[in-house]
């Protein structure tokens, strides 16, 4: 062999090899504190998009990758900015990963013509992450909203606890799941202890009349719950196990697996709450003890335009309502079960048809009962036996039928979109208790939605939304929502809204009678239609280690004919709904946010809200206001690499209004009271097993005194306290995940 032939062989070997794969690294770091990124999920796929593999980062933020053409990457990391960018053969690439702060870039979907960031949002849009959820240790989705500004929670023994919004209660709050409305209102308001918080991804809240958009019950706003979706590994499993020590006792698990363009997910709950009363040689208990089971499933599918999503989800719980015991051997009792049952079956489908214009069905079944047993109890033998009274056994059912489709044009810095869409809602009730035993009513509607961006930081969205309601006649409802960018940290948020509310079943046809209740549905109900203005002003200012802002929002509403609870007769505590001449809030709400990169996170706020009922419009009285603080701190220490949070929350002195036999009007006041919750969390082994412990309610806070002409409220039993909380109590959760990376899907 000569000198040439061997150089030319040496050449076509080196060219052969260079075309073979060859090592590429890519090595995360922070943005602002050049710390390493670890764990962080790396999409790989070439540029057309296909050989997917989905990568993670190691201890010290670095990937490793065999390739022999040009890749396009994108980074997941929690609490950091997405980021695609390409690589190339043998390249060392470092990459700086931006912090995600105060959620500025989550990606929010509720009222959108499209998902897209919340400060792009035209609406005021509150996000709650899962992140923020585990920090404050909420189980459900009552713990979690009473932590918030101008949200007053309050409970009842056997109705569960609800919440106010901008001083509206919870039957003028629109409660989805998924965009799915959430059905078994009682006393017009859902209990939000039954809405467990094991699977969430986040939580959006806007507050403010969204009418338009999703029709009626939704005057205060809407408060969208977000199931998790893993989209990023071949395989991933989460337990957790949370213990307080007040009896509380809940499992949670869940799976998902891809396949390729296909994902099946399973969730399953098991919560226990063994109950709690001040006086602990009672029998009957002010906090029920209960039992709840919580299981939903779903598949999707996902090609590059088009995503359908199957689910399905189920609740039941059982709350034990136990009697005291009865002279003159106090030796029996009449105990209660009630029995709840929540199914609801979804399917959902996302298509792009052409260039920037979307399609979205989505259908839904949801079926609700509750059954009510009533027994005497012999406990010298054991012996438990149905009662003879036929009032004493009751069995409401409630079904639910949802068509909803949106198609809209959605353009990035279009000066003109839309979304025009039909909503169709069909309800019905079965039941002794309810009129007939048969009751229904449909809620019909036709929305159109205009996005109009006559200057680069100037936004406006007029809506209209017509509708046919088979018992009311449904007024045209519109509303106007502005967003003007005046700076680039500054910016501008402003909506006026008409909105309507007919009455639902229960407030119409349905007789609500147990040993705490006793409230008789008034079919002559007019429907509600209300005004509403929100003024909303947000600063924020990003610096290399250093973010702070501030928002200050003003809200009105006035609801005419409003509905409320009225004293039939005042011997029987028997109470129906009546329409009041006007009912208006009125209030704001200041809050501030710093943050000192990544150890530190300062909030606090400051809000007030104000209520006036008025039953004839001729007889103006007062407004009063109720005030809350709050504050919170997440704090890193980095050496030990465990994170302190400090939750606290002043709750002012709340007015109630009571419409009397007579029809005069006689107020109350729950006195002021403050709330504070600390925890600690660490991770180990590589973050798959969390580690959290610590203590609620440290100012130890039970019954708060009620002051003024309290009539008893809307239990037979009247007292001058309200039930607020179980007492100081500490807590324990670990939560476990695996998470199998590293596989292949054709996409």
């Amino acid at each position: 062999m000569n000198k040439t032939t061997f150089i030319s062989l040496i050449f076509v070997l080196g060219c052969v090899l260079w075309g073979h794969s060859q090592e590429s690294i890519l090595t995360l770091r922070d943005a602002r504190s050049a710390e390493s990124v670890a764990y962080a999920h790396v999409l790989l796929s070439t540029l057309e998009g296909v050989n997917q593999q989905t990568l993670v980062s190691d201890i010290d933020g670095k990937v490793k990758v065999n390739t022999s053409v040009k890749l396009l990457f994108t980074i997941s990391a929690l609490g950091y900015r997405q980021l695609t960018d390409t690589i190339l053969p043998g390249q060392h690439k470092k990459v700086a990963l931006e912090p995600s702060v105060y959620n500025m870039d989550e990606v929010v979907v509720t009222g959108q013509y499209t998902p897209q960031a919340v400060d792009k949002s035209i609406f005021r849009v509150k996000v709650i992450g899962a992140r923020q959820i585990g920090q404050k240790a909420s189980n459900n989705l009552g713990e979690l909203m009473a932590g918030e500004l101008n949200i007053r929670s309050s409970f009842d023994g056997a109705l569960g606890s609800r919440i106010t919004m901008q001083g509206l209660g919870g039957e003028h709050i629109k409660f989805l799941i998924d965009g799915v409305p959430l059905i078994g209102r009682m006393n017009g308001n859902i209990d939000l202890g039954q809405l467990n918080l094991y699977n969430v991804n986040q939580i959006e809240v806007i507050e403010g009349p969204m009418s338009v958009i999703y029709g009626s019950n939704a005057l205060a706003g809407v408060i969208n719950i977000i199931t998790g979706e893993s989209r990023h590994t071949s395989l991933s499993t989460n337990a957790s196990a949370y213990l307080e020590s007040v009896g509380v006792y809940n499992f949670t698990a869940d799976a998902t697996i891809r396949k390729k363009r296909w994902i099946g997910s399973v969730a399953a709950a098991r919560n226990f709450f063994d109950g709690f009363n001040l006086d602990e040689n009672a029998r009957s208990q002010r906090w029920k003890p209960k039992r709840q089971y919580n299981a939903d499933a779903a598949i999707n599918y996902s090609a590059k335009d088009f995503k359908f999503r199957l689910s399905g989800a189920f609740f039941n719980e059982m709350l034990k309502d136990k009697g005291e015991l009865m002279k003159p051997y106090y030796e029996t009792a009449f105990d209660s079960d009630f029995q709840t049952n929540r199914f609801t079956a979804k399917a959902d489908v996302q298509a792009k048809v052409a260039t920037d214009r979307y399609i979205n069905v989505l259908a839904s079944y949801s079926f609700y009962n509750r059954i009510k047993n009533t027994y005497f109890i012999d406990l010298t033998t054991l012996d438990k036996i149905l009662t003879a009274n036929t009032f004493d056994q009751d069995t409401s059912r409630f079904g639910q039928y949802l068509l909803r489709a949106e198609f809209s044009k959605s353009t990035t810095n279009s000066k003109f979109n839309y979304q025009l869409g039909i909503d169709l809602n069909h309800e019905t009730g079965f039941g002794r208790r309810i009129l007939d035993q048969r009751q229904q009513i449909g809620d019909y509607a036709a929305f159109l939605s205009l996005k109009i961006q006559p200057l680069v930081r100037l936004m406006l969205q007029p809506g209209l939304r017509y509708g046919y309601n088979t018992k009311y006649n449904s007024p045209l409802v519109y509303s106007l929502n502005v967003k003007w960018d005046l700076q680039e940290e500054l910016s501008l948020r402003a909506s006026y809204a008409k909105g309507f509310r007919a009455p639902s079943l229960k407030e119409l046809y349905l007789e609500f009678v147990d040993v705490n209740h006793n409230i008789r549905g008034n079919e002559l109900l007019e429907a509600e239609d209300s005004q509403n203005i929100n003024l909303a002003l947000r600063y924020h200012k990003e610096k290399p280690s250093y973010d702070y802002g501030a928002e200050i929002n003003f809200f009105y509403n006035e609801i005419h004919n409003s509905i409320t609870l009225a004293t039939v007769n005042a011997e029987e505590a028997l109470y129906t709904y009546v329409n009041l001449d006007n009912l208006i809030t009125q209030g704001y709400q200041l809050t501030f946010n710093n943050r000192l990169y990544p150890w530190l996170e300062l909030k606090a706020g400051i809000g007030q809200t104000g209520r006036k009922q008025m039953q004839d419009k001729n007889f103006n009285i007062d407004m009063i206001y109720s005030t809350d603080v709050l504050g919170s701190v997440n704090y890193l220490w980095r050496k030990a690499d465990l994170r302190v949070a400090l939750y606290y929350k002043y709750n002012g002195d709340y007015p109630e209004v009571f419409i009397n036999a007579d029809e005069s009007v006689s107020r109350s006041i729950m006195e002021g009271y403050h709330t504070m919750d600390l925890s600690a969390s660490k991770e180990f082994f590589a973050q798959r097993l969390q580690a959290q412990i610590g203590v609620k309610n440290l100012f130890n806070n039970t019954n708060i005194a009620v002051k003024g002409d309290t009539g008893g409220g809307i239990h037979s039993g009247g007292g001058g306290s309200s039930a607020v909380g179980w007492g100081r109590t500490f807590f324990v959760r670990l939560t476990f995940q695996f998470q199998k990376i590293n596989s292949r899907n054709e996409n």
